[in-house]
């Protein structure tokens, strides 16, 4: 499982202390998480050149990735507000050493371009599906793929979406069978999920 690093509600001094100690261990790739645009750019100039940085999903690389591993997953995600956690699953699987799919902007307001893609979906071995709002797309994709899905509600939605609650409770009340889910926004926890089926699936074949 990844080497990562939580960064949200650290100063940029404990940051750099920590980057001082493991600039050293050159051998190790690490994984940073919630690392937004305001603490990257308090990191000490050195330090931050160190970093390979996305700003979209808040994650940073040090010391690169881990080797290449086999493995289909796809990132499949409803409307580009809900991308930052679509990209954060996305950074934490290529981390990982996986070569993930990401499938942008498909939600089921225009199901349509789901459909369009579904049989590009389903020739991966887990799909992660991220939204927010009512979140019926890990619904549908439960009722149209035969795949593991990873379900990621967002805190994407006006008003008694209550910040990804609503999201939650109907991934959580899917009638699609077997539909998995993470914690609100958590990108990375269900790419780490991904990567546990993969490894057990590895040692099958």
């Amino acid at each position: 499982m990844p080497e990562a690093v939580l960064c949200e509600s650290k100063d940029h001094e404990s940051l750099d202390r920590l980057l001082d100690e493991l600039r050293t261990k050159a051998d190790v790739p690490f994984l940073f998480t919630r690392l937004y645009r305001p603490q990257f750019e308090a990191i000490r100039p050195d330090l931050a050149a160190l970093l390979d940085y996305d700003e979209v999903s808040g994650t940073a690389y040090l010391h690169g990735v881990r080797s290449k591993r086999p493995g289909r997953v796809a990132v499949v995600c409803a409307g580009t507000s809900d991308l930052p956690v679509a990209r954060e699953a996305v950074r934490t699987l290529t981390f990982m050493g996986i070569a993930p799919t990401l499938i942008c902007d498909v939600g089921v307001a225009g199901l349509h371009r789901l459909l369009e893609r579904i049989d590009e979906i389903r020739r991966h071995d887990i799909v992660i599906a991220v939204a927010g709002m009512d979140a019926a797309l890990a619904s549908v994709l439960g009722g149209i793929t035969g795949c593991p899905i990873i379900a990621v509600p967002t805190s994407v939605g006006y008003g008694v979406a209550t910040g990804g609650q609503t999201a939650l409770n109907a991934m959580l009340a899917s009638c699609a069978q077997g539909v998995l889910v993470t914690n609100i926004d958590n990108g990375f926890g269900a790419a780490c999920g991904a990567v546990r089926m993969l490894n057990v699936l590895n040692r099958s074949k």
